[in-house]
């Protein structure tokens, strides 16, 4: 095995690629051929509780690498964009100042940008009275019909936000109501200043639908829909903002009588497939900034090597 790399230029690798693609067992191999510590770029995997659906990695895989940003908030907790990128930015930190290089995965790309962009979101004071009158517009005529608002008055805004995370919808209409200003136009920057390396793994687009279609069934084999009833028992809402990962509003519903598991089951195959394509606008294949892989036999050999040309 390789020897750790050295994390003297303080850089950082991030491997990024859609849902089901495999990055969870390449990233654990990529880690230890390099020495490397695991930092999550994946919103729902902050949560507790909800391990099957958002294909968390087992407790042997959390064990084998040191993985960080996991298992660190309640369901009905709320991460911003803010707290997740400053978290983040700590957890570089002392993995550099420890000399461990810092390898950051997921499939969240609001996550990666700010992170390798340098966002800095807007700083806009809240309205209660607005995001009330929101909340309640989303139950009465649902969240597409919230979500088609943004993407009238905010186009750029919405191509970045999942339709089903009512709360960033909500807050992006809030900025522009309270500043007459999109929050797409608000945005500044501050760019690390230190080199980062982004691998991209990608599959075909047919075996990509259908390694999600078996995931599906494994995950409900192993308990997904049980997983979700522990979670409404313990209080978390249908409507909390860990409940907008895929699957488990759909299971919410069926758990109450208003899905059958079957329709619940086709809305969750159907949701995947149109994540997949919304990931695909942050991770381009004609971006020059992600070197692309294929995942397939040798990639976490190229990888690798590609690691260390960095330096």
């Amino acid at each position: 095995m390789t020897a750790p790399i050295s994390a003297r230029s303080a850089r950082i690798v991030c491997l990024v690629g859609p849902t089901g693609v495999g990055k969870t067992a390449v990233s654990l191999a990529l880690a230890g051929r390099l020495g490397a510590e695991i930092i999550s770029m994946d919103s729902r995997l902050l949560y507790r509780g909800m391990d099957i659906g958002t294909a968390k990695p087992t407790p042997s895989e959390l064990a084998a690498v040191p993985h960080h940003l996991i298992d660190v908030a309640d369901p009905d907790e709320t991460w911003s964009l803010a707290h997740y990128r400053q978290a983040c930015l700590l957890t570089i930190e002392r993995l550099h100042a420890s000399g461990t290089l810092p390898l950051l995965v997921g499939g969240t790309g609001q996550y990666y940008r700010s992170l390798v962009e340098g966002w800095k979101p807007p700083t806009t004071k809240v309205s209660d009275v607005f995001r009330s009158k929101m909340e309640r517009y989303a139950r009465e005529h649902g969240h597409q019909e919230l979500f088609d608002q943004l993407r009238q008055v905010d186009p750029t805004s919405a191509a970045r936000i999942d339709p089903r995370n009512i709360r960033r919808v909500i807050r992006a209409l809030e900025i522009l109501h309270l500043t007459g200003t999109p929050a797409s136009a608000q945005r500044e920057s501050d760019p690390p200043d230190y080199p980062v390396l982004t691998l991209g793994l990608w599959a075909p687009r047919e075996v990509l639908y259908a390694r999600i279609d078996s995931r599906i069934d494994e995950m409900l084999k192993r308990g997904w829909v049980e997983e979700v009833q522990v979670l409404l028992k313990q209080g978390t809402s249908p409507d909390a903002p860990s409940f907008s990962a895929i699957g488990y509003r759909e299971l919410a519903a069926y758990l109450a009588g208003r899905l059958s598991l079957q329709d619940a089951v086709l809305a969750i195959q159907r949701g995947s497939r149109q994540f997949v394509r919304r990931q695909a606008n942050w991770f381009k294949q004609g971006d020059e900034r992600i070197l692309w892989f294929e995942n397939a036999p040798g990639v976490v050999r190229k990888m690798q090597a590609a690691v260390l040309n960095l330096g």
